[in-house]
């Protein structure tokens, strides 16, 4: 798929899930702007909302995160990362955004790529009334180390299984580059990474390889 479709196709996504979102927050959508403006007028239009409540439906998990991964600016796809990661929790935020990563289509994989590190997010009291009642924040919705194991696998098996060279030079490129980051059972995939990485026809890609060597 050309990247300019890909993207045409992620901009009416957004849309529709912003939209979504707009309803479920019962904010009137009144916009008129062409797509890609119609939609970001949607999200500043749910940004504070969406942050500002103590708690969110837990039906309204997949819908933030779709719009997340479908967000074509990595800028602004925090807008709806953050508040589904003090409401939720990053562990449950960074399982679906590695579940895209594994199973999703070309455009949803990018998708996941660009709000991998918006759920990265520091967390504080004071920044959201979801972070926990009297300041105080169960450790365990946030716990993700076992979780960033998998996206680093899943992000080295797409490199590996995909025949689209712009998902490959995403996915690599938003890679550490030291062996130290990888616990020892991804040892030897990224081993068989970086030895495909060294022959690439790409540049960056090739550069990447000499940085990990």
């Amino acid at each position: 798929m050309a990247e300019d479709e890909q993207n045409t196709i992620e901009t009416r996504s957004f849309l529709t899930y912003v939209t979504e979102l707009a309803q479920l927050l019962g904010i009137e959508d009144v916009g008129m702007e062409p797509g890609d403006r119609h939609a970001r007028h949607l999200a500043h239009a749910v940004r504070k909302p969406l942050l500002e409540r103590p708690s969110l439906p837990d039906e309204w998990f997949a819908p933030l995160m779709a719009a997340a991964v479908y967000d074509p600016d990595p800028s602004f796809c925090r807008w709806f990362i953050e508040p589904a990661v003090y409401a939720f929790g990053r562990r449950r935020v960074m399982a679906a955004l590695v579940d895209y990563l594994q199973v999703g289509t070309d455009a949803e994989r990018s998708g996941a790529v660009r709000a991998w590190y918006s759920a990265h997010v520091p967390l504080r009291a004071d920044r959201s009334p979801a972070y926990g009642p009297g300041g105080v924040r169960d450790p365990a919705l946030d716990e993700s180390q076992d979780i960033k194991t998998d996206w680093l696998e899943a992000s080295l098996r797409v490199f590996a299984e995909s025949t689209d060279l712009l998902m490959r030079h995403r996915v690599l490129l938003n890679l550490p580059t030291s062996r130290t980051a990888y616990p020892a059972q991804l040892r030897e995939l990224l081993e068989t990474t970086v030895a495909s990485a060294r022959v690439h026809p790409d540049p960056h890609i090739r550069r990447w390889a000499a940085a990990a060597d």
